[in-house]
């Protein structure tokens, strides 16, 4: 009787290792931190006005080193091995280049007042900065998806499949943070009717 043939995979190359580390980090970075941040000031914006540092603290202070070294690794995996430009990198590099452009404009809605431009309305940069905030996480929860249904195997030849509890994560997550963020858009006519209140107030104040 001939004993039954066992196949043990080899542990993961040096290039596996880079891709892994590079999708873990830009995984907690853009599905878990980063909708934290915009989770933040969606609910707590109406109820308090210190909703600013804990937005800024885990959009950027706690997800950027996560985000930059996610990049890295992603580089230095692109750099072992040697293939052309593809639809997930350039996706990765719009994502990047976005994420460092609405850190720098929070910074500048936060920090620039322009009041004489946009006297009694909300300025048109908060929205765009909203706007912005979503597509990243849109293109992201894509991003995530096409990294390991169609780059891992690409690339690696998938001798090492994408477990399955990675990718019921990634839906988990991405169904928790949108229904959150749906759910927190009631908030949106106490938030605007407050704003409004605000700027009011401030006008009488200059005008007395």
């Amino acid at each position: 009787m001939s004993s039954p043939v066992t196949f043990h995979r080899p542990p993961l190359n040096e290039y596996e290792k880079r891709v892994r580390d590079h999708a873990l980090l830009a995984s907690i970075a853009f599905l878990i931190l980063v909708p934290l941040g915009v989770l933040l000031p969606r609910y707590l914006r109406t109820f308090t006005n210190r909703w600013f540092l804990g937005h800024a603290a885990t959009n950027f202070i706690i997800s950027g080193p996560l985000v930059f070294a996610a990049w890295a690794m992603g580089q230095k995996a692109h750099n072992l091995s040697h293939a052309p430009m593809d639809h997930h990198k350039r996706i990765g590099f719009c994502i990047f280049s976005l994420y460092i452009a609405q850190v720098l404009l929070g910074a500048f809605i936060h920090f620039v007042r322009i009041p004489f431009l946009f006297v009694g309305h909300r300025p048109p940069q908060n929205y765009i900065h909203a706007i912005l905030g979503l597509l990243i996480l849109a293109m992201a929860n894509y991003q995530v998806h096409y990294g390991y249904s169609h780059e891992w195997p690409l690339l690696t030849g998938n001798v090492h499949p994408v477990k399955e509890a990675a990718k019921h994560a990634w839906l988990a997550l991405m169904i928790v943070f949108w229904a959150l963020y749906l759910i927190g858009l009631a908030f949106l006519p106490r938030q605007y009717k407050q704003e409004k209140e605000g700027r009011l107030l401030k006008q009488d104040k200059e005008a007395a």
